[in-house]
């Protein structure tokens, strides 16, 4: 048996998002949709990086414009959201490898079905129990009255790309629960335990082969919101996280 060793490294969010996004375009299941079925990227901020590492294969374009590619953010209190230069660009659909400029996921839902891919970002990860939750302000569930529809009704695939520091302590449906009730206000949550959830560390098993889990968090000067992760496994796995991870040192912070 092949000898284990451990390596400790420091992921800021912007990195985990590019991480995450490596992660989700290498899955069997995206490949095989992005051939012969539909992948839907819809728009966010972790799915912009997803859309972008889609995008870079030259038969698609190459590049990726990723403004606006959001419905929805949490700003600072005070942080106005700025105005958009361009208006907002619809999801990222591809259709057996052509893509659908200007539609959305209410646009292609109704023909989603087996072998077709959903990617939706989410606004909480609880990783004990394989669950994400994404907050709702919408009174039909926004975009995600559209995603059931194609996942529990018809059995389309689902990935849940989602950071770490979206992690909760507590168990994403009793606090839902609570944020549902007819005595509470403001966001709703809606909590998802089907599909797929990969977060930094499934990212890096998906890539690596390694073991992967959450050692400390946390920093300033821009580090805030970064999480050191514990990789675990042998050289060679080791030497490929190395070489996966200590250049996204160089990502810079999302901006708008």
């Amino acid at each position: 048996m092949a000898e284990h060793a451990t390596e400790l490294f420091f992921l800021t969010p912007a990195a985990g998002k590019r991480l995450i996004a490596k992660a989700v375009c290498a899955l069997t299941e995206v490949k095989r949709a992005l051939q012969l079925g539909t992948v839907v990227v819809l728009a966010g901020t972790t799915n912009c990086y997803v859309a972008q590492e889609i995008m870079v294969h030259p038969l698609r374009g190459g590049a990726f414009d990723r403004q606006h590619f959001f419905r929805g953010i949490t700003l600072p209190p005070a942080t106005k959201m700025p105005e958009q230069a361009a208006p907002f660009p619809g999801d990222l659909i591809i259709e057996k490898g052509v893509i659908q400029k200007g539609q959305t996921i209410f646009d292609v839902a109704p023909r989603l079905g087996k072998g077709d891919i959903i990617i939706k970002g989410a606004n909480a990860v609880d990783t004990a129990h394989r669950t994400a939750g994404i907050l709702v302000g919408n009174p039909q569930l926004g975009t995600s009255g559209a995603i059931l529809e194609a996942v529990v009704g018809r059995r389309a695939g689902l990935i849940v790309p989602v950071g770490l520091e979206k992690r909760v302590p507590g168990d994403i449906g009793q606090i839902a629960a609570k944020l549902d009730a007819s005595s509470a206000s403001g966001l709703r949550m809606l909590p998802v335990n089907v599909g797929s959830i990969v977060t930094e560390l499934e990212a890096i098993r998906i890539l690596a082969g390694a073991e992967a889990e959450l050692a400390a968090a946390g920093g300033v000067g821009g580090a805030e919101g970064g999480c050191w992760i514990l990789v675990t496994g042998t050289e060679p796995q080791l030497d490929i996280a190395a070489k996966l991870l200590k250049p996204l040192v160089t990502e810079p912070a999302f901006a708008l």
